[in-house]
């Protein structure tokens, strides 16, 4: 019979048990060379910051349609970018109007400017890790953008506490050094049918939503994405010919744009991306 109380007969037993407790919840990795790459994504199960050297984005000056939205967005990652006080933003409206378009042109834009400005994706689902997050970042030389795309909460949906720690900070304050972008199809980050559910089943209907909706007045900007115009989308079409060097008969165009966008029964500027895609596709144009 083996004697266990004995520390030589307990050293293989804690080594297993150590291994199977690192498999399950392994250590989080260091923060990585902030230097190295202009992006990030923040990952879980390990904890840790993946560098992307290159982010898939298209330049700010193929974003038609949303002027005061970019101009916004833009002085503010600036100032950001600069060391100066900043908003957090909330980019809230249409499908396909450009909102993570816009963060991640922006962030080109002044990140040539400036090399210290990063971004970092986060994605929804881990929230609840926001905190470790911003123990990595809190106190580095760079300055960050937390971009978090398609923000939304449900009725039972706990993450938007977690939410709270970037845009108030808790106890510790947002680190000065990182700022929130996030997007929504839904001003208040909630289906409206159930602000409602929750405001005529509530004892108190005033309180019962108002911990949810006000998450989304915690952020300094709102900025608003609405459908475009017919003749918006057109020249979204044409910005994007002129850029890449697609001639096309402006009447053939036209029409060839409308038929596409009547097949998809929308009028967006991802509609128009992808009508452009189709069309520099097949007149030999990469665009990748």
């Amino acid at each position: 019979m083996r004697d266990d109380s004995h520390p030589e007969t307990l050293t293989p037993s804690l080594d297993r048990i150590a291994a199977a407790l690192e498999r399950i919840a392994p250590a989080p990795l260091p923060a990585p060379d902030f230097a190295g790459a202009p992006a990030f994504v923040w990952h879980v199960e390990p904890d840790r910051l993946e560098p992307v050297p290159s982010v898939n984005r298209i330049g700010l000056d193929l974003l038609v349609g949303i002027d005061r939205s970019r101009d916004t967005l833009l002085a503010n990652t600036r100032r950001f970018a600069e060391g100066f006080a900043a908003n957090n933003a909330l980019l809230w409206g249409a499908r396909g109007m450009g909102k993570s378009s816009l963060v991640k042109a922006i962030h080109a834009e002044v990140q040539a400017e400036h090399e210290s400005l990063k971004l970092i994706e986060l994605q929804r689902e881990d929230l609840p890790s926001v905190g470790r997050l911003l123990g990595h970042l809190r106190g580095a030389a760079e300055r960050f953008i937390l971009f978090c795309d398609d923000l939304s909460f449900s009725h039972d949906d706990q993450h938007y506490k977690s939410l709270k720690a970037v845009l108030d900070g808790g106890i510790e304050g947002r680190p000065a050094n990182v700022v929130l972008y996030a997007t929504s199809n839904r001003r208040h980050l909630m289906p409206r049918d159930m602000i409602e559910n929750e405001r005529s089943s509530a004892i108190n209907p005033s309180e019962a939503v108002e911990e949810k909706v006000s998450l989304s007045d915690r952020f300094g900007l709102w900025l608003g994405f609405h459908p475009c115009s017919q003749d918006e989308y057109l020249a979204m079409i044409d910005r994007y010919c002129a850029s890449y060097g697609v001639s096309v008969d402006p009447d053939t165009l036209r029409a060839e744009a409308i038929e596409w966008q009547a097949t998809r029964g929308a009028r967006s500027g991802r509609v128009a991306w992808q009508f452009f895609t189709d069309l520099a596709g097949r007149h030999g144009i990469r665009i990748g």
